[in-house]
């Protein structure tokens, strides 16, 4: 693609990864942008002055902002490559259903798990364990979300994945104790080179999130 596409990034967000892997996927050259989140670029602030946040998606100085949206441009703007959402409308209705259940459930839950006190994150834990049960039931015994091939859900989730041992730890519990089909389809998915490549190291999310939680007293 002769095109300019610049990912402006965090190298441990959740939703950054969902982009990443989207690009991957569609086998797409890009310029990858570190992004202090401390100290923000003035081209983020930019690019996404509304929210100021990442991922932001640059295609020819054109700004695409919001995670969700990113995968779903990518899916049109490369349509010679494998679809990530079905063609059919009701089955691409509902894959857009349970990524935003995924974004409220899941994502949300577990921000409020990494960044609460002690005495709420026992009640998140709860909610999350509920939610990737929900998953569970949804994804059946299907290899992935949309069925034999990997798409729009499984990119939307697969990101939380390298976040579990971080709610774990927090949370004194075991995601596949109480999950194990999310646990199995997640190392299914972690096979593909587009997620093991994209997915940031566990045991550093967790020392991001110990960091973070220590200098704002959050476990004193």
């Amino acid at each position: 693609m002769a095109e300019e596409l610049i990912l402006l990034d965090d190298w441990l967000s959740m939703f950054g990864m969902r982009a990443r892997i989207a690009l991957a996927e569609k086998e797409i050259k890009y310029e990858y942008r570190e992004e202090d989140l401390s100290n923000k670029s003035q081209l983020l602030l930019q690019m996404n002055p509304i929210h100021k946040k990442i991922p932001v998606l640059i295609h020819n100085g054109k700004p695409i902002c919001e995670s969700i949206i990113i995968v779903e441009y990518l899916d049109e703007l490369c349509k010679d490559k494998v679809s990530f959402l079905p063609s059919d409308p009701y089955q691409r209705a509902q894959a857009r259903f349970w990524a935003d259940f995924v974004n409220k459930k899941v994502g949300d839950v577990g921000g409020r798990i990494w960044s609460m006190k002690r005495e709420g994150i026992e009640v998140a834990k709860k909610e999350l364990v509920e939610s990737l049960k929900e998953l569970e039931k949804e994804l059946g015994d299907k290899p992935y979300f949309g069925g034999e091939t990997f798409g729009f859900v499984d990119i939307a989730l697969v990101p939380f994945y390298t976040w579990f041992y971080t709610y774990e730890e927090l949370g004194n519990f075991k995601v596949e104790a109480e999950c194990p089909k999310i646990i199995a389809w997640a190392k299914r998915c972690n096979q593909r080179e587009s997620v093991s490549k994209s997915l940031a190291d566990e045991k550093e999310v967790y020392e991001f999130v110990a960091s973070y939680r220590k200098s704002l007293h959050l476990d004193d």
